[in-house]
């Protein structure tokens, strides 16, 4: 281990493609979100990264949704960081960030754009630049979604310009099916790339389906944060559908304690990133 920092565990609950038909568990109603949130906070996730579905479980960005599940979260989950998608599957364009105003603690922020399963997840840099300016409008923390090592260095680049306030926290998303796939020494390469490019940041992975453990593992015993949740992956193993989002933040609770990291409570993750308190 290098150090036994705090390990922040951040759990995606819903996402936009998850379906009920797919795991019963998918929370989709606001009421069954803030449940499962509280649930996942209980077990040890200090950030919840939030999504918002129609009644007929489509994806939406509708600032009003957001609005009702940031209400919910502030009254059950006292403390917790609340993480916004601004991502391409729920809306088009500047809609992506219409929830913005509202003042969540962070929002994802993908700074480039890659290929996807069936189609390109297009961020052109006028729309990043707009929602980067959104966010320190607000005062509403990024989190750098790199499905690229290019967007590691344009994430440091936006940092150094004064688009993004410093310090950066990058997440590194790999197992994206047609995007970067689960590679140990790619995965090192990145974290030694950020930590030259800008030693004062944070970072986190998240891996797709069953790379989810894998990456949970790697980035708990490199003293990284951790990515969990139904958004990625739906079960514990080929053969069992994960019964809650609290189930699979349990995982990573217990690769903290395989690798003495203490896990982070939400104030000191709040601390860790440079959060206001709660």
């Amino acid at each position: 281990m290098s150090d036994n920092k705090p390990c922040i565990i951040c759990c995606a609950i819903t996402g936009s493609l998850p379906k009920k038909a797919h795991n019963p568990a998918v929370p989709i109603s606001v009421a069954e979100q803030v449940e499962s949130t509280q649930a996942a906070m209980e077990a040890g996730a200090s950030i919840v990264h939030a999504h918002v579905r129609n009644d007929d479980e489509t994806p939406t960005s509708d600032p009003e949704r957001f609005g009702r599940l940031l209400e919910g979260l502030r009254q059950h989950c006292p403390g917790l960081i609340v993480q916004f998608s601004t991502g391409g599957r729920s809306g088009a364009g500047r809609d992506r960030g219409a929830m913005l105003s509202l003042k969540p603690d962070m929002a994802s922020l993908s700074v480039g754009s890659n290929n996807f399963p069936t189609r390109v997840y297009e961020n052109s840099p006028d729309l990043v630049d707009w929602l980067a300016s959104e966010m320190l409008a607000h005062d509403v923390k990024p989190e750098i979604e790199a499905f690229d090592l290019s967007h590691i260095f344009q994430a440091t680049a936006m940092q150094k310009d004064g688009r993004l306030a410093a310090p950066v926290y990058v997440q590194f998303v790999m197992g994206v099916k047609n995007a970067m796939p689960v590679d140990r020494p790619v995965f090192d390469f990145y974290v030694e790339t950020l930590k030259r490019l800008s030693p004062d940041s944070e970072w986190c992975g998240a891996g797709i389906g069953p790379n989810q453990i894998v990456l949970n593992e790697w980035c708990v015993s490199s003293g990284g944060h951790a990515r969990t949740g139904l958004e990625d992956n739906l079960r514990l193993d080929r053969n069992t559908l994960a019964p809650s989002n609290a189930a699979l933040v349990s995982r990573v609770v217990e690769l903290c304690e395989k690798y003495e990291r203490p896990v982070a409570t939400p104030a000191q993750a709040r601390a860790l990133l440079g959060l206001p308190a709660a």
